[in-house]
């Protein structure tokens, strides 16, 4: 058992860069807008996703390659079109989410300087650690950084279950008008995350094997199963948290990122009572630090590869250029989109679930083809999990396009 937490990485990873909008936004909406009412959608997205994000791992344990690797082979177009998505969608997600974790910065530490500035901050020392301590501290980081966040999720979700006098109702709602309908698929799209993380889940995997050579696919399928229960539990601690605390409170929330952040932190204090403050904002804090850190090293990491495969080239700097051109394209997006935080998540999420069935398809092809060794390619429950999950995200997708 020691054996295996200590091959604990890349799926911890996932959890980290997973559990950020989608939860403690997204969540937290859903809890406030529709009670328990959309924990069908939570459960069902995480069950039609999961083997399309385990497919990552999977394929870069038992081939020794990452996804991209995989895409090219399926055909130099997909390879693009990956490439192309990416560049479409990079930047907005990294601004979501340093744009919310500057709220929360300046929340629990401080007004004294301007969200513009904390913006900065955060980025620069994400940057800082991911150049000084690359792979290895990132590691270790988000281990810390899960644990923290998973003990004061449970103590916020267990105090506020105490607190709560409303009868709870568990009577799932289907959203019906465009408003609610565009709810549902922003929720879903970030929930647990959005599919192209797999990609990241594949180099990460790579990257762990770098570092043990004991990170075979059996230690990397348990490793992947720990982080993404972890996204499924927090999920719904903050569902829960969303509906003991803020449902029919009739608050609504600000697309300002510094006001959204008090406006959640001072729900829950004034329901749970003064000492929740740091709780809460601990957890919150340490559930977009986690996200701005982890989306900051995948994204260059992923197009670095996309790159070298496109013109058949290396490069020495190749992550540390695209790590920089994040950088600052985070920020040059900020300046111009700050007071539009919400505008900024729901776009970079209904994106995202747009483009999963994409990732869906391609993702099931390259494991179930010649490319993945016979003795790791899915059983038969997982072909049929696949083809149920590509019909429901390919379903929904059309549904909502549908509604526009």
């Amino acid at each position: 058992m020691i054996h295996k937490i200590k091959n604990l990485g890349p799926g911890l990873l996932f959890a980290g860069a997973a559990i950020g909008v989608s939860h403690l936004v997204q969540s937290t909406r859903a809890g406030a807008d529709f009670g328990l009412g959309l924990l069908w959608a939570l459960l069902l997205v995480n069950l039609f996703k999961y083997p399309f994000f385990q497919f990552g791992p999977r394929y870069a344990t038992a081939t020794g390659e990452s996804l991209l690797d995989g895409y090219k082979k399926l055909g130099k177009g997909i390879l693009i079109t990956y490439f192309i998505l990416s560049i479409a969608t990079m930047f907005t997600i990294q601004t979501a989410v340093t744009i919310v974790t500057a709220g929360l910065a300046s929340t629990l530490f401080g007004d004294f300087i301007s969200i513009e500035i904390w913006t900065i901050i955060i980025l620069l020392i994400c940057l800082s650690l991911l150049l000084l301590g690359k792979y290895k501290l990132l590691d270790k980081l988000i281990k810390i950084i899960v644990l923290t966040l998973t003990i004061s999720t449970i103590i916020a979700v267990y105090m506020a279950y105490s607190k709560n006098s409303t009868p709870l109702s568990i009577k799932q709602i289907l959203p019906s008008n465009s408003l609610e309908i565009a709810f549902l698929i922003a929720f879903m799209g970030w929930m647990p995350a959005p599919l192209d993380i797999s990609v990241w889940q594949s180099l990460w995997a790579i990257e762990k094997n770098k570092e043990t050579k004991e990170y075979t696919p059996k230690s990397a399928l348990f490793d992947f199963n720990i982080g993404y229960l972890s996204t499924i539990f927090i999920g719904v601690g903050f569902l829960m948290l969303g509906t003991f605390v803020m449902f029919n409170s009739g608050e609504t929330f600000s697309n300002s990122a510094a006001v959204f952040s008090g406006q959640l932190i001072n729900m829950y204090t004034n329901s749970l009572g003064n000492w929740a403050h740091y709780i809460i904002a601990i957890a919150a804090f340490t559930t977009m630090f986690s996200t701005t850190i982890t989306t900051l090293d995948a994204s260059p990491r992923a197009m670095n590869r996309t790159t070298e495969l496109l013109f058949q080239k290396s490069s020495k700097y190749g992550y540390l250029i695209w790590l920089i051109i994040l950088t600052i394209g985070t920020i040059c997006i900020f300046f111009f989109l700050n007071s539009e935080m919400g505008l900024l998540i729901k776009i970079a999420t209904i994106l995202s679930f747009i483009t999963a069935p994409f990732y869906a398809i391609i993702n099931y092809k390259l494991i179930s083809s010649v490319h993945t060794p016979l003795a790791w390619r899915p059983s038969m429950q997982l072909h049929v999990l696949s083809w149920l999950g590509i019909i429901f995200l390919t379903g929904f997708s059309i549904w909502y396009l549908s509604t526009l």
